[in-house]
């Protein structure tokens, strides 16, 4: 019976481990231009962009999206403002959707796709530091968040801010943090007072 009981809150435990946590996709590319674009903006007295999980999502499922087209077709991408500035991204509203985004609370953000052959860092970051199109938003203070996906020669940028117009949070991220308030004690009681 203690077995049975020991082995329920290790099984508890993992599961509220695995729920709570909310893991960044990052491949090693996308890292290098992480770093190099929070290296830009701390040149410019800006403050470090921090991943934001639905930004992470939304830019995989746009670099998914576009991966096969020519790179020539990344100047029908250009951003303009809000996320609705990036009507030329096809399903883009089917993204939104499955990232959890709710497109009418969220018109502060920003899609970046860029096309590099090999996806090159330190051609990547050139292109989103060097290029007007780009900088001007890398050079904003108000964008605080970022999400990174990339597939084949596409990177895409998702610039979020901090606002309730642009944090891609809404209700999904108060649940979530509800959750995790209520689940920890849960959890210690569970511990500290089931004998073994």
């Amino acid at each position: 019976m203690n077995t049975f009981k020991f082995g329920f809150v290790v099984v508890t435990l993992l599961f509220a481990l695995l729920f709570v946590s909310s893991p960044v996709h990052c491949n090693d590319k996308e890292d290098s231009v992480f770093k190099g674009i929070n290296s830009f903006r701390q040149t410019k007295n800006l403050s470090p962009l921090n991943q934001v999980p639905k930004a992470a999502c939304l830019a995989d499922e746009v670099a998914e999206e576009i991966e096969d087209m020519p790179c020539e077709n990344v100047k029908q991408f250009y951003p303009g403002p809000g996320l609705g500035g990036n009507l030329k991204i096809p399903n883009l509203q089917k993204h939104i959707d499955k990232c959890d985004i709710n497109i009418n609370t969220t018109s502060d953000g920003v899609i970046l796709p860029v096309c590099v052959s090999k996806l090159e860092p330190t051609v990547v970051l050139s292109n989103y530091t060097h290029s007007d199109q780009y900088a001007q938003f890398l050079n904003n203070s108000r964008y605080t968040g970022v999400g990174l996906g990339s597939e084949h020669d596409w990177m895409v940028l998702v610039l979020t801010t901090n606002t309730t117009t642009g944090s891609f949070s809404a209700a999904i991220s108060l649940l979530h943090n509800s959750i995790e308030f209520l689940l920890l004690p849960f959890l210690l009681l569970l511990i500290n007072y089931l004998p073994y």
